[in-house]
C-alpha cells in the first residue's frame, strides 16, 4: 500500500506539472518539469520556516523512494526501449562510425579525463577524495542521457546529421557508461590491489558484448512472436512482457540490461522489420503505447530529479565544487570530441561546428543521478559525488536545454 501511495503521488504531481507546463510555460516537457520540480523543492525548503513539520514529511517521503531501484530496475528499461524503437535506424546506420567512436572511445577517455581533473579540483578545495571515487564520477557523468536528449532536440532546429550523432551516441553511450561505472565500482569494492587487468577485461566484455548479443536475441524473439499473430492487444502485451522480462533476465545473467534494451529497440524499430512483423493497426498501437510510456516515465523521472534537492546535503565548498564540475565536464567533452574528430577525419565526416553542438547538446539526466545514488551509503564521498552530479545535471537540462536552439541559430546565422 505504501508503494501505491508513493506512485500515486508522483504521477499526480507529474500530471499537474505537465499541465502547468503545457498551459503556461510552454517549454519542452523535460525542461518544464525539471524547473517546476526544482521551484517546488526550493519553496518547500523555504516553507520549513513557516511549517517545519510539512517539510519533514516531504523529505521523509522522498527519502523512502529508492531512486536507484526505481530508475535502474524499473524505468530505465522502458525509457531506453521506447527511445530506440522510435529512432530512425537507417539514419543512425549512416553515422555509425562517428556514433561508435563517440559512444565507446569517447566515454572511456572522458571518464579518466574528468576523473583526474575532479581529483585535483577536490584537492585544491581542501576536500581530499580517493582517485577511484573520482573515476566513478567520471564514468557516471560522461554518458549523455537519451532520456534528456530526445525530448529537447525535437524543438531545437539542429542540423539533421548532428542530431543523429547526438541521439545515436546518447542511446549507446549510456549503456557503455553503465558498464564502465559498475566495472570501476566492482574494483572499488574489491580493492585496486586485488583486481587484475584480466578481471576488468572479462567483466567489461561480459557486460558489454553480452548485453548486445542478448539484445539481438530478444529483438529476434519479439519479431518472430509478433509476426506469427495479428492481434494488436496481445502484440502490445508481448512487447511489454519481453522488455520487462528481458531486462530482468539480463540482470540475472550479469549482462548489460541498458545495452540489451537499446539493441532490442533498434532491432524492432527497423522500418522493414516492423512492417513485416506487424499490421498497420498493430504498428500504430505499439508506437502510440510506447510513446505514452515514454512521456509518462519522463514526467515522473524529472519530477523525481527536481525533488531530490530536498534530501541533498549541503556544505559551503560543495557549491564551488559543483561549479568547477560543470566547467570540467563541458571542457572535457569538447576536448574529447575535438580530439576524436581530428584523429579520425579520414573516415568520419562531420561539420566543423560538430564539437560545439555535440558538447552543448550532450545533456545529462536521471541516469547520472541514479548511478551516483547507487553508491554505498557508508562511503564518505557519496554525498559529495551526488551533489556535484546534481549540479551538472541541473545546468545541463535547464541552461543547455533552454539555450540549445539559440546556440544553433547563432552558429548558422553567423
Amino acid at each position: 500500500m505504501e508503494l501505491f501511495k508513493i506512485l500515486t503521488l508522483l504521477i499526480v504531481i507529474s500530471a499537474l506539472f505537465g499541465y502547468l507546463n503545457v498551459r503556461f510555460l510552454k517549454l519542452p516537457t523535460t525542461i518544464g518539469l525539471m524547473i517546476m520540480a526544482l521551484v517546488f523543492s526550493l519553496l518547500m525548503i523555504l516553507f520549513q520556516f513557516v511549517n517545519p513539520e510539512l517539510t519533514v514529511l516531504a523529505r521523509d517521503l522522498i527519502g523512502r523512494i529508492d531512486f536507484t531501484t526505481v530508475l535502474m530496475d524499473v524505468m530505465l528499461s522502458f525509457l531506453l526501449f521506447a527511445g530506440a524503437l522510435h529512432t530512425n535506424v537507417g539514419m543512425i546506420n549512416e553515422e555509425k562510425r562517428s556514433i561508435g567512436l563517440f559512444a565507446l572511445v569517447g566515454v572511456l577517455i572522458s571518464t579518466f579525463l574528468i576523473g583526474t581533473l575532479i581529483y585535483y579540483l577536490s584537492l585544491f578545495l581542501g576536500h581530499e577524495i580517493g582517485y577511484v571515487y573520482c573515476l566513478l564520477f567520471g564514468a557516471l557523468i560522461s554518458p549523455t542521457d537519451p532520456i534528456a536528449v530526445l525530448g529537447i532536440l525535437t524543438k531545437s532546429n539542429i542540423p539533421k546529421k548532428i542530431e543523429i550523432n547526438i541521439v545515436g551516441e546518447s542511446l549507446f553511450n549510456d549503456g557503455v557508461g553503465v558498464v564502465i561505472f559498475f566495472t570501476i565500482l566492482e574494483i572499488a569494492h574489491l580493492g585496486v590491489g586485488n583486481v587484475t587487468i584480466g578481471d576488468v577485461a572479462t567483466l567489461f566484455i561480459q557486460e558489454a558484448i553480452g548485453g548486445i548479443v542478448f539484445g539481438l536475441g530478444l529483438g529476434w524473439i519479439m519479431f518472430r512472436l509478433l509476426k506469427s499473430i495479428d492481434d494488436y492487444e496481445v502484440e502490445v502485451m508481448i512487447t511489454l512482457a519481453l522488455v520487462m522480462g528481458g531486462y530482468l533476465i539480463a540482470q540475472t545473467l550479469h549482462t548489460s540490461g541498458p545495452l540489451a534494451m537499446v539493441v532490442a529497440g533498434l532491432f524492432m524499430g527497423s522500418s522493414g522489420l516492423k512492417q513485416d512483423a506487424m499490421s498497420e493497426t498493430t504498428e500504430l498501437y505499439v508506437d502510440k503505447f510506447w510513446e505514452l510510456i515514454d512521456v509518462l516515465m519522463n514526467a515522473v523521472l524529472f519530477v523525481l530529479i527536481g525533488l531530490e534537492i530536498l534530501i541533498l546535503e549541503f556544505k559551503p565548498y560543495y557549491f564551488l565544487a559543483g561549479i568547477g564540475a560543470i566547467i570540467i565536464v563541458l571542457l572535457a567533452r569538447y576536448g574529447v570530441i575535438h580530439f576524436l574528430i581530428r584523429i579520425s577525419k579520414k573516415w568520419v565526416a562531420v561539420d566543423k561546428e560538430a564539437p560545439l553542438l555535440l558538447t552543448w547538446g550532450g545533456l545529462r539526466g536521471g541516469l547520472s543521478i541514479a548511478m551516483a545514488l547507487s553508491l554505498p551509503a557508508e562511503w564518505e564521498a557519496k554525498q559529495y559525488i551526488v551533489f556535484i552530479t546534481y549540479s551538472v545535471v541541473l545546468f545541463s537540462i535547464i541552461v543547455q536545454g533552454l539555450t540549445l536552439e539559440k546556440v544553433v541559430k547563432r552558429i548558422y546565422q553567423s
